[in-house]
């Protein structure tokens, strides 16, 4: 059986925060819509579900993010997850300049967590806390693969 992955769905406090957070770093707005009804209820499994949702897609085209803002069931709020906690733990993006992120990152009160690491002589890389908590690893590479 084939399979794709096709979103990453983030439940957020603010949709707009979290838009302006994306689309600064480069991502495109696809769709934006309200859902309700009774298939809502039925796929995501909550009665009464309303939510406002955009989904976002990465400047190559291939990896989107849906966005979603909770009308109904009242969100509920979380502490910020821990990089080594079980479960939904980040969304990676690869970025030709590491510091460019980080300065647009900056202008949504967002900064790393410790700071920016090596890996090696491969990658440059850090976790910033996103819009609602959300972690965001930026990563940039320093040596292009030769296609071996």
């Amino acid at each position: 059986m084939p399979i794709k992955l096709e979103n990453v769905g983030i439940a957020v406090r603010d949709l707009e925060e979290a838009i302006a957070f994306f689309t600064d770093l480069g991502l495109t707005v696809l769709v934006r819509d309200t859902v309700s009804g009774e298939w809502a209820d039925t796929a995501v499994g909550l009665d009464g579900n309303h939510a406002k949702i955009a989904v976002l897609q990465t400047p190559d085209g291939r990896g989107q993010l849906e966005l979603f803002e909770y009308i109904h069931p009242a969100a509920i709020d979380t502490h910020p997850t821990l990089p080594n906690e079980i479960g939904m733990h980040r969304v990676a993006f690869s970025v030709d300049d590491i510091d460019a992120a980080l300065e647009i990152a900056a202008k949504h009160g967002c900064h790393p967590l410790r700071g920016v690491a090596t890996y090696g002589d491969i990658y440059k890389l850090t976790y910033v806390r996103g819009p609602s908590g959300i972690i965001v690893m930026f990563a940039q590479e320093l040596k292009k693969s030769t296609g071996n």
